[in-house]
């Protein structure tokens, strides 16, 4: 008989992994002067915003976390987490950045549901115990994540090929009680 898991065991899991880089902190690094007037080079401002995201200590596989840096000092976060402390815990490791002057918190708290949290276990096994998708699972933050809301799947994140996105998307449907997957992957240049 298969040893039984809680989904607490997964989420602590996954929490203690949220020690070290995740590709799932996007940045919209589009505009080039970003920080002039406070001194930070845009990069570096970047650099240290993505870095203060993924050392928040609950920050995990479940959690999604993108931000834009706007004007010369000012940064809208967005994304979903699981828990409204990951949420306020982000805006405050952002307020101790040099050059961010002024945060838009628009990160969404996924709703509190056991039927979601069996889908992100499930879906968790299923893409990351898939030959070729398994060395996704390595690194601290995995680079796969799972966005479950209202039994609906999103996927996020990098992967090296066209054919890995495919291969979570289809691990993903194959879960029991999933209404719709949507893969918002993409290949990591």
């Amino acid at each position: 008989m298969r040893d039984k898991t809680s989904f607490a065991g997964y989420f602590a899991l996954a929490a203690a992994l949220a020690l070290v880089t995740a590709p799932g902190v996007l940045a919209d690094t589009s505009r080039q002067h970003v920080g002039e007037w406070t001194g930070v080079p845009q990069d570096q401002l970047v650099k240290k915003i993505r870095h203060e995201l993924v050392m928040l200590p609950y920050y995990g596989v479940f959690d999604d976390l993108e931000f834009r840096v706007e004007g010369v000092d000012t940064v809208v976060l967005s994304g979903q987490v699981t828990r409204p402390t990951l949420r306020s815990e982000a805006e405050n490791a952002l307020k101790r950045v040099e050059g961010v002057a002024k945060i838009v918190n628009n990160v969404e708290v996924l709703p509190l549901s056991p039927f979601d949290d069996r889908i992100r276990i499930a879906t968790f096994r299923a893409v990351y115990s898939r030959p070729g998708l398994d060395r996704y699972g390595m690194g601290a933050v995995p680079s796969i994540h799972i966005i479950v809301k209202n039994g609906n799947v999103t996927l996020k994140g990098a992967v090296a090929s066209r054919m890995d996105m495919t291969l979570a998307e289809v691990a993903a449907r194959s879960v029991p009680g999933v209404f719709s997957v949507t893969n918002n992957l993409r290949r990591d240049a």
